[in-house]
């Protein structure tokens, strides 16, 4: 039934302490679809675009066998924008204007050829709008949620409604924090998952991944990279990479949710490497497996 995937498009102005780029290709469902798109498909795009989105990132999201029947094109209307300046310690940037424009009033509805998708990745929007378009699915089996501080703080009794409803939360180490009220990560962990899903992933930026199951807790390094020129995009990345995997191999064992937060991890580092989804859009499969057998070899050593 291929996998679904909800979330925002936009227009990227970005800079960076090396380049800059205007009105690049962004948006959660963006990253996430292609980084998805890897491994199987097709995937199911839903979100929304004002009549300027350039006809050339339809086309290239369409050769990665995406489904855009639930891409909403508003005649006359403008495409969600953000803008933003990285420092030199690429983790700080500072957001310089968001104009939501269409996306304000973006209402997702799910194509019928998608309420069947038994994969869902939700993209970082509106715990209401991850709701709704839960409530318009038959069954899902594998529900994955992004959220933000934004809506931690001010959308939390909504959120913590949809958290019950989720098989995996993916937020990073602050947002943990703050949901949980807790400072450590492992109480934290705990204390999230008590909440509802019952698989976290916290993201922890150039310090890597941590996984937390019922019976796991997954320590994934992150790729040490020589050059990264914009980290727009690459925690929608990592959840492409690793619902993408899981969507491949219907396999949600312990181990194949550690295989797919390496690769999770593997898109992300190739989203870096190059401006907007630059990074993502000509990937070889040869690629993907030789940076994730790298992964596996960062921690991988015999005991004496």
């Amino acid at each position: 039934m291929g996998l679904l995937v909800v979330g925002s498009l936009g227009l990227d102005t970005v800079a960076t302490p090396f380049d800059k780029i205007e009105n690049a290709l962004g948006g959660s469902a963006t990253y996430i679809s292609l980084a998805a798109s890897y491994f199987s498909g097709p995937i199911r795009l839903v979100g929304i675009v004002g009549s300027d989105f350039p006809k050339e990132y339809i086309d290239m999201l369409n050769t990665h066998n995406i489904d855009l029947e639930g891409l909403q094109i508003v005649e006359g209307g403008k495409t969600f924008r953000w803008s933003g300046k990285y420092h030199y310690d690429l983790n700080v940037r500072d957001t310089l204007y968001t104009e939501l424009n269409v996306f304000e009033k973006f209402d997702p509805v799910i194509p019928d050829s998608a309420r069947k998708s038994k994969f869902v990745c939700l993209g970082n929007i509106d715990p209401v709008l991850q709701s709704k378009v839960l409530d318009q699915m038959e069954n899902p089996q594998f529900v994955v949620c992004d959220t933000m501080n934004y809506w931690i703080e001010g959308k939390k009794k909504e959120l913590l409604e949809l958290l019950p409803r989720v098989n995996v939360l993916i937020i990073n180490d602050s947002e943990a924090r703050l949901l949980a009220h807790e400072p450590n990560l492992i109480k934290a962990a705990k204390l999230i998952r008590a909440m509802g899903p019952e698989i976290l992933i916290i993201k922890k930026g150039e310090h890597g991944a941590l996984l937390f199951t019922e019976e796991t807790i997954f320590s994934a390094p992150a790729f040490p990279m020589e050059s990264i020129y914009d980290p727009t995009g690459a925690g929608d990345s990592f959840a492409g990479g690793f619902i993408g995997y899981l969507f491949k191999t219907r396999d949600l064992s312990s181990e194949s949710l550690k295989r797919a937060v390496i690769y999770g991890s593997t898109m992300a580092s190739f989203c870096v490497e190059k401006f907007s989804t630059k990074g993502l859009e000509e990937l070889s499969y040869l690629q993907i497996q030789d940076r994730f057998r790298q992964f596996m070899n960062l921690s991988r050593f015999d005991e004496e």
